[in-house]
């Protein structure tokens, strides 16, 4: 009796999440489970006894679950190549940081008992709709569900950014550019340009200039319904739009870059209630031992 399908993301150039992933395969293949892969992943996971089809498309919309072996921009990936799918996304960490990741390596065996018994709850996640406009033609469009950055690419200048809210301006500054982020992303791009950390279930979207050259560029955190818009003047320099550290798109002068909550929103899958104050604590390893009222 078939369990369900479940699709298998993992690390494009990493030998161990390949072993991983296979692990994990014939594990859930052996309990009834049909394992999907994307193409370039299929090519090189090896099993015993599973068989994994290349997913197509039209298939998407079927799968139960999503498991990712890798780090978070591994997580990103598979956020990228399931945005049309329900199925939520469930990752095991090999990476560094990993704060997307809801497993680590040595919880594996939990892991595989959780997913046979379909034990997960969903989380859903806040993500960005990014729309590029000159001459108030739409270029280029574009999601996120960590941020999406608009940054110089001419060295030694300074790139001239004019910010708007809800169609009002609020400030105009030279930069190195600007991170708009999710609160998911607001522990990777944004909190290494300085921006706040925001936890997952507040519903808000986030403003960072990155070494901006002005009196007041402090990060702003503005409402989910807010347009966010960037623009860059005809007398700056060219930039570059970076959606999640994966899709590029170059920024001509006079373009303006509209960012806004998507309508679509990227469900996480959990294994266990543990607090996302648990999790910043262990991956940015923080001081708290000793401290009165501290609970485990």
């Amino acid at each position: 009796m078939s369990q369900g399908k479940i699709l298998m993301v993992t690390h494009d150039s990493s030998d161990h999440a390949i072993e991983v992933a296979s692990e994990l395969i014939d594990a859930w293949s052996a309990n009834g489970w049909q394992i999907y892969a994307v193409s370039e992943d299929a090519k090189r996971i090896q099993t015993k006894n599973a068989n994994v089809e290349v997913i197509q498309s039209s298939q998407l919309d079927t799968i139960d679950l999503t498991v990712v072996t890798g780090g978070d921009g591994t997580i990103l990936r598979a956020a990228e190549t399931v945005r049309i799918s329900p199925s939520p996304i469930l990752g095991i960490n090999l990476g560094h940081v990993g704060f997307l990741a809801e497993a680590e390596l040595s919880d594996l065996a939990q892991v595989v008992k959780s997913v046979n018994e379909k034990k997960w709850k969903v989380e859903k996640r806040l993500s960005l709709k990014a729309r590029v406009k000159l001459s108030e033609e739409v270029i280029f469009e574009t999601f996120a569900l960590n941020d999406v950055a608009i940054e110089k690419t001419v060295r030694g200048h300074m790139f001239d950014l004019l910010l708007t809210i809800d169609g009002l301006p609020v400030s105009e500054f030279g930069a190195d550019g600007i991170v708009c982020a999710t609160p998911t992303g607001s522990t990777a791009y944004a909190f290494s340009a300085g921006g706040p950390v925001v936890w997952p279930e507040v519903e808000a979207l986030l403003v960072v200039p990155i070494s901006a050259h002005a009196l007041f560029a402090k990060p702003l955190v503005v409402s989910p319904k807010s347009q966010i818009t960037i623009e860059i003047p005809k007398t700056s320099t060219a930039g570059m739009l970076v959606a999640d550290g994966r899709r590029e798109f170059a920024l001509p002068v006079g373009s303006c870059v509209e960012i806004t909550r998507s309508e679509t929103d990227v469900p996480i899958a959990r294994l266990n209630d543990a607090s996302f104050t648990n999790r910043l604590v262990a991956k940015f390893q923080l001081p708290v031992s000793g401290w009165r009222g501290q609970k485990n």
